[in-house]
């Protein structure tokens, strides 16, 4: 959909406005807050568990479901990261421990050299996913909205999901499409058998000129503007604080420690793990044997 000529004559304007004030060694910084909804009792296999049971999952699994993020960022250059902080004891175990292993480090991106570099960690083992900077083909809205001291325009992409992403995943009956009678003859002791990864997935994006730099959170960008929201899937990025030409900048380095892989050899790998790890479940949960 087009925006019509009095909202694009705006956008052109406050481009140009906004154009202007941006000096060449500028430097930005951009806070997000990140929240996935999850169903936990997709992961249950059909076990039946108390509401005190749920609450204490969800309560365990908050701090992996939350996450503060810093965007720091010039014209070319961005590097997105996880804000520290400190856990309570044990809280890092159990299902968010083996979560966190599909948590990416710090994310440079180029929008100049389309260069991309994620610091990863995968069961202990360190990473570095070197690869070429993908557009999304972004569709613009006739939307637009405030957030805090912002105009957003809005702007809608079809994603592919690459690898395992668990903020993707839904049980497979939660496609309308899918035969009941087939899913509950194929119905599996293992409940990731019930679980599917898309491999597309629409994006919404909120971006704004009055920031004109096309860089956004995580792996978006693209866009006439800065992003400041992102909704997929069951996870929504918004930017909370922006801070423009701070007094002490920061460096934006390329992070540099970790075996380099390409991102589908990165996919390779891991896919394989998590294959191997539920044949293993299996043979486990089957007495040993494996039919």
């Amino acid at each position: 959909m087009k925006l019509s000529f009095f909202k694009s004559l705006i956008l052109v304007l406050v481009i140009c406005l906004s154009t202007t004030s941006f000096a060449q060694n500028f430097q930005g910084k951009a806070y997000y807050q990140t929240k996935t909804a999850i169903d936990m009792s997709q992961f249950m296999g059909g076990r039946k568990i108390t509401p005190d049971q749920m609450k204490f999952m969800e309560k365990r699994m908050k701090s992996f479901l939350e996450k503060q993020y810093t965007l720091i960022f010039n014209k070319q250059e961005s590097i997105y990261k996880e804000e520290e902080r400190l856990e309570a004891g044990g809280s890092n175990k159990g299902w968010g421990g083996f979560a966190s292993s599909f948590t990416g480090g710090p994310k440079y991106k180029n929008v100049k050299s389309k260069e991309v570099i994620q610091d990863q960690e995968f069961f202990g083992k360190k990473f570095l996913i070197k690869d070429e900077l993908r557009n999304l083909d972004w569709k613009m809205a006739n939307e637009t909205k405030q957030i805090g001291n912002y105009t957003v325009f809005k702007a809608v992409a079809v994603k592919p999901v690459i690898g395992f992403d668990w903020r993707s995943m839904k049980r497979r009956g939660d496609n309308k499409n899918k035969n009941k009678k087939d899913l509950a003859e194929n119905k599996s002791d293992d409940p990731m058998d019930e679980m599917e990864i898309p491999k597309t997935t629409e994006v919404i994006a909120w971006y704004t000129p009055q920031i004109p730099i096309n860089q956004g959170p995580d792996d978006f960008w693209g866009l006439p503007g800065l992003i400041l929201e992102v909704s997929f899937d069951r996870t929504t990025i918004l930017c909370t604080k922006i801070v423009m030409n701070p007094k002490e900048k920061d460096n934006i380095k390329k992070p540099e420690k970790g075996e380099i892989v390409t991102q589908e050899e990165y996919t390779e790998i891991t896919t394989k793990k998590m294959e191997e790890m539920r044949s293993n479940w299996r043979g486990r949960g089957r007495g040993g044997k494996r039919n």
